[in-house]
């Protein structure tokens, strides 16, 4: 009887010891896994708030469809302005501005047009991909809108949203580590923030603002 007993004990200490354990790593291990999400997620907003703020240059207006965007930056171009000529060492000292050489003939600009792929990303960038949230293998899209933000003093603006939830960016990994996302989740809703990565916002003009920044 105390034998069995003894062993009985050994297990609890070491089951007891293994879920210590465990309430230790788990957040340390969700932890890191969130920094990698994050960091790659982030990239991409950031590559989508180039390519509307190049669509807005050339329409005026931000879009809320991907196959706009897309195709905008595939087969689209947008005005280059190119200087031909330099102020001299001379005309510098002399106080001169290039808006003055201009002027006087000195430097002339010309207009041309470029590729808009080439222009915001390079011709190798893989714009299809844009509109997928990274680590769910094309299983899910960033959530894109556009609109006009009046403001307090009834100036309208031109804003864009794109957005992902955490329950899509761990959607994998929920069973592993559910407790720690739902904390990270409350966490973010109790100080009203949005539980997952954004940039930009529809319901104020927030200068296309990442929440992360």
């Amino acid at each position: 009887m105390k034998k069995a007993f003894q062993i009985l004990l050994a297990i609890a200490i070491v089951a007891l010891a293994f879920f210590s354990y465990q309430s230790i790593n788990k957040p340390i291990k969700f932890g890191k896994i969130k920094k990698q999400r994050y960091e790659r997620i982030i990239t991409q907003l950031k590559d989508i708030r180039r390519a509307e703020v190049a669509y807005k240059e050339v329409n005026g207006k931000y879009t809320g469809s991907f196959d706009t965007l897309i195709s905008f930056i595939k087969t689209d171009s947008m005005p280059l302005v190119k200087s031909i000529g330099s102020l001299t060492d001379e005309q510098v000292e002399a106080g001169m501005t290039e808006k003055e050489a201009v002027k006087k003939g000195l430097i002339t600009r010309d207009t041309i047009m470029i590729s808009a792929l080439d222009t915001v990303f390079g011709k190798k960038y893989p714009i299809e991909k844009l509109r997928y949230v990274p680590f769910t293998k094309g299983k899910h899209q960033f959530k894109l809108g556009a609109g006009v933000f009046v403001t307090g003093s009834k100036v309208k603006v031109q804003v864009f949203e794109a957005r992902v939830s955490n329950m899509i960016i761990f959607e994998d990994v929920r069973d592993d580590y559910n407790n720690e996302l739902l904390e990270e989740n409350g966490n973010r809703i109790r100080i009203n923030k949005f539980p997952g990565l954004m940039v930009g916002s529809l319901e104020e003009a927030n200068n296309n603002a990442g929440n992360w920044e």
